[in-house]
């Protein structure tokens, strides 16, 4: 599966818990720990949790298992490491604190739908 078609299927596991203000980072072109960041905030720890779980749920059903997951206790900012993808899903006080998006400005901001 191409990291291309692992994005989709974060996306649409991120929409369906309602994840808020879902960015995805193109930074092949700037690094080699991955193709794809993607980034998403929830209200609470338990839409957090809920969006890393639905996450890996889906990729599980397309045999994407995960390298790494990190942070799913405290649920400020769980990581799961996809090798090509990597999404962050942080509660959105800690996505304003460590701005991933400021940090990865020479990646290619990808909307949505051009996925």
């Amino acid at each position: 599966m191409s990291s291309r078609e692992i994005a989709k299927v974060v996306i649409a596991g991120l929409e369906d818990k309602k994840a808020e203000d879902i960015k995805i980072i193109d930074i092949s072109n700037v690094s080699v720990i991955a193709d794809y960041f993607i980034i998403a905030s929830g209200q609470n720890k338990n839409q957090v949790q809920a969006m890393a779980d639905i996450v890996e749920e889906k990729l599980l059903e397309v045999d994407v298992r995960p390298k790494q997951i990190e942070g799913y206790q405290t649920a400020n900012w769980i990581l799961m490491d996809f090798h090509d993808v990597i999404v962050h899903i942080f509660n959105e006080e800690d996505r304003l604190f460590y701005n991933l998006e400021k940090i990865w400005l020479d990646g290619k901001v990808i909307d949505v739908d051009e996925l």
